[in-house]
């Protein structure tokens, strides 16, 4: 992959997850589906998947750098 795509899946990524991990977002939408009871499991899900798309950022970010230093 690109470091220009991996760049916008880590930005686009990490702004969904931080945006559910930060606002009720994901609470009001499990309450009106019905998964109230799943709330309590939302932060073991979203903390590693903001990690893991802040990782993937870092990474589009060092390729798409080194791709234009050369």
């Amino acid at each position: 992959m690109s470091g220009s795509k991996l760049l916008k899946i880590g930005a686009v990524g990490s702004m969904i997850t931080a945006l559910c991990c930060f606002t009720p977002v994901l609470v009001w939408l499990f309450a009106v589906l019905g998964f109230s009871a799943l709330v309590g499991y939302l932060d073991y899900v979203l903390w590693p998947m903001l990690a893991l798309f802040l990782v993937i950022l870092v990474i589009g970010f060092v390729r798409r750098r080194r791709g234009k230093s050369t």
